[in-house]
């Protein structure tokens, strides 16, 4: 009688991932897919659709104060969106820095914790250089936080020294 070789049971198992590692898809991992990419998109969304073009208070070339657009509970909390998405993608990036995700282990820690480093350094000197001074320019959702820019940065960076407690 024939013996089945261990290799192709292996290979049975190994659908989405190594077996060693993990899976690649994981709840962990949608859940930060989920938190990353809507945090985002309610950024977006609150500043492409219902914040006024100019801000809240504006007037209109009619004479008339802009009113925003979309849901009305959402134009209530004004710039608190902003804190409810950067919130919400913070949090997916947390999650995925678990070692059950794929970012969370091997060369993905290294990834994601350089990659928010640089890219928090990068937030803030963008925030000193182009919208600190006599001549501030206008860059869309930095404009509107203004000082709290420095909040996100840091925020950047904190993810990246999560990152950093998970590298081998």
């Amino acid at each position: 009688m024939a013996k089945s070789s261990r290799l192709s049971k292996r290979k049975e198992r190994e659908v989405f991932g190594d077996p060693d590692r993990g899976p690649v898809l994981s709840i962990r991992f949608a859940l930060a897919l989920v938190l990353v990419l809507g945090g985002i998109a309610w950024i977006l969304y609150y500043y492409f659709g219902i914040r006024p073009t100019d801000g809240f208070g504006s007037i209109g070339s009619d004479g008339k104060v802009r009113q925003p657009g979309g849901p009305s509970f959402l134009a209530d909390l004004e710039a608190k969106n902003y804190l409810i998405g950067f919130i919400a993608f913070f949090l997916g990036l947390m999650i995925s820095a678990h070692p059950k995700t794929p970012l969370g282990r091997g060369r993905g820690v290294v990834v994601g914790m350089l990659a928010c480093f640089i890219i928090g350094l990068i937030w803030i000197c963008i925030f000193y250089i182009f919208l600190t001074g006599d001549d501030p320019k206008n860059i869309p959702i930095m404009s509107d936080l203004g000082q709290k820019n420095l909040f996100v940065g840091i925020a950047f960076m904190a993810v990246g020294f999560a990152f950093a407690t998970r590298w081998e």
